[in-house]
């Protein structure tokens, strides 16, 4: 499978290293970056193919493209590629972009799947969102699904605007975990630890208790209730996270999270 990554960023570098880690040769890969130093990097980190610009070579014998730039940019990369498009199936994992829009700018292409993964990506820990237009067929769904595999998990969507609520819990999750570590840590500053053992504490306390999750058969109430003991430490210090409404807090976070996601979505798709 021929891959062509639009874009030479963070998300594009972590794509191009899961993809070669899982035995995709990089003969194979083609990236696109207008900034020379980066395409610079690119070349010398991966041993791929790149291009400055939307050249043909860069197009037309690729199996998927994935558009891998920023969102005010898509458009303009759409504009590029629309005359180029054959059968490929173009990838974009650009935040807000939606496929109803990202098909004009491509004159009516409608091979098209929109993807949301988070930074957990960088380090091959990542989960996509995935929304496919019905164009799709099952090989196309499988060779978009690849892609974002490289990089962790997958999750199909019936409806794009599912895809808002991906956003909203995955997408911007990773900051809401580093919010908690840094109340963690905070508190074990203020508790009188160092700020390397706060550090210590609070990742191996998030992490164990994660893989703890993944590994158990129950749910995540049941093994909070197991640490809970009556007229314990930890009773009365969740009592202290209720008083303050932490869990409304959290799904209020989420909403808002994805109605921004939508705003975000009709503002892109106004531009013309």
């Amino acid at each position: 499978m021929n891959i062509t990554i639009v874009g030479g960023g963070n998300m594009a570098r972590a794509l191009l290293g899961g993809l070669i880690a899982r035995g995709h040769g990089s003969h194979a890969l083609t990236v696109v970056e207008i900034d020379p130093e980066a395409r610079a990097t690119v070349s010398a980190r991966f041993g791929v193919a790149t291009f400055a610009a939307l050249e043909p070579p860069a197009v037309v014998n690729a199996d998927v493209i994935v558009i891998a730039v920023k969102p005010q940019n898509v458009r303009a990369v759409a504009r590029e590629l629309a005359t180029l498009l054959k059968r490929q199936v173009v990838v974009t994992i650009a935040a807000g972009i939606r496929l109803s829009d990202l098909s004009r700018w491509l004159l009516g292409y409608r091979r098209l799947v929109r993807a949301m993964p988070n930074t957990p990506a960088l380090i091959g820990a990542g989960i996509a969102g995935l929304y496919a237009l019905p164009g799709v067929d099952s090989e196309g769904r499988t060779r978009a699904a690849d892609v974002l595999e490289a990089v962790g998990a997958t999750l199909w969507c019936e409806r794009e605007e599912e895809l808002d609520a991906v956003t909203a819990v995955s997408g911007s999750g990773p900051a809401y975990v580093f919010y908690f570590l840094e109340a963690l840590e905070a508190a074990a500053r203020e508790v009188g630890f160092t700020p390397a053992d706060a550090r210590r504490l609070a990742l191996a306390t998030f992490s164990g208790a994660v893989r703890l999750a993944e590994q158990s058969d129950s749910e995540v109430a049941v093994l909070r209730a197991q640490v809970t003991s009556k007229g314990g430490t930890t009773e009365r210090a969740l009592a202290t996270l209720d008083e303050a409404r932490v869990k409304a807090a959290v799904a209020a976070a989420v909403k808002a999270a994805a109605e921004r996601a939508k705003e975000l979505g009709e503002r892109f798709g106004s531009e013309t």
